[in-house]
């Protein structure tokens, strides 16, 4: 018997969303945190959003190939798992080729590494839970790895946030596989972790309480790690590669600690939308953020297209406050939220879901 369909992975990709757009509107107007007491204390959390919201939507993309994957995996279905890996990877194609084109409008694409990701959990369909949490581990090794032995800030001016050189053979890989926003190392590790809990049976209680639990338990250690660097190399002159290797919330570089972090609060974002999603499921507010959620590839491309067009036409792309940002960027979304409660009355799918959907099915 199909199972009910989880609306709580819905709301988190919400979310997710909402996260993206705050983090990616801090970025366009270059927003500052004003000075201590000039902003109510709760805008302080916001300054902490960056690489967590992608994180998270990765996962959640790990997630739906093990939804769309699993009946035929536990069957056995081989016929059915071709037709999912043609579909998986057409789909991968697509997104691919349409973030190197969305590039030229928006630099800190993530899509075209997302089609990367999904190539590569197309050869991982059928591997097991326990090897896919290595493989995940493995990539942050690597890329720490890689980190200590070549120079990460080849080809960046971070006062820009400019990348030159990518069109070039050499910073083309480089971007997509080492030093770009969203590197196959180790961001592909987050799709594999993704894919493990998109496995797991959360419609019961105690594999929830288990996945909130690694979710709680990831973050304390991360925050452990982090300390680690103040208490026990507090009187070394650390370099700046060591300062990274022990920060929770820098993106860039993803370093373990960050890697570790962001996971385990994907993870408790995801357990807790479950939950809030079948508490509040009859309500019109529940509904609208779940229909958010399943149009978020089509939202990702409008904050870009439309928020931050108007946002240049109003003249709000330079030097505001972070307060200042994260009004724009909730504004945005209560219209995204708006806009998506009614397409989804009418239609099943967003404009750029329909098109993958299509592009990715097998019968093409």
């Amino acid at each position: 018997m199909k199972q009910q369909r989880i609306l709580g992975y819905d709301l988190a990709r919400a979310l997710a969303i909402l996260g993206m757009i705050i983090v990616n509107f801090k970025v366009v107007m270059h927003a500052q945190a004003a000075k201590e007491g000039q902003e109510p204390w709760w805008i302080s959390i916001f300054a902490h959003l960056d690489g967590r919201a992608s994180a998270l939507f990765v996962i959640l993309a790990g997630v739906g190939i093990s939804l769309m994957t699993n009946t035929a995996r536990l069957a056995g279905d081989t016929v059915a798992l071709r037709q999912h890996r043609i579909s998986l990877l057409k789909r991968a194609a697509f997104l691919f080729g349409f973030g190197l084109l969305y590039i030229w409008i928006w630099p800190a694409d993530i899509l075209h590494y997302y089609g990367l990701y999904i190539a590569w959990a197309v050869v991982l369909l059928t591997v097991s839970s326990r090897l896919l949490l290595i493989l995940a581990a493995a990539f942050c090794l690597i890329f720490t790895a890689l980190f200590f032995s070549f120079n990460y800030s080849q080809n960046w001016n971070w006062d820009l946030l400019h990348y030159s050189n990518f069109w070039t053979a050499r910073g083309f890989l480089l971007n997509l596989f080492f030093n770009g926003f969203h590197p196959f190392f180790p961001w592909a590790g987050y799709l594999l972790v993704g894919i493990v809990i998109g496995r797991l049976d959360m419609h019961v209680p105690v594999v929830r309480q288990r996945v909130l639990l690694a979710g709680v338990a990831a973050i304390v250690l991360a925050q452990v790690l982090a300390w680690a660097l103040f208490y026990i190399l507090g009187n070394w002159e650390l370099t700046a590669s060591l300062r990274y290797l022990f920060s929770k919330a820098e993106p860039m570089p993803p370093l373990p600690v960050y890697m570790i972090s962001a996971t385990g609060s994907a993870c408790i974002v995801i357990i807790l939308s479950i939950y809030l999603a079948e508490k509040f499921a009859d309500t019109l507010s529940l509904r609208a953020l779940v229909h958010t959620g399943q149009l978020a590839l089509s939202i990702y491309l409008a904050h870009v297209l439309i928020g931050m067009v108007v946002l240049e036409e109003l003249g709000y792309l330079e030097g505001q406050t972070l307060g200042m940002a994260i009004t724009a960027a909730g504004s945005f979304f209560f219209i995204a939220l708006i806009c998506s409660h009614l397409w989804r009355l009418k239609f099943r799918q967003g404009p750029l879901e329909w098109l993958l959907r299509r592009l990715g099915s097998s019968k093409n």
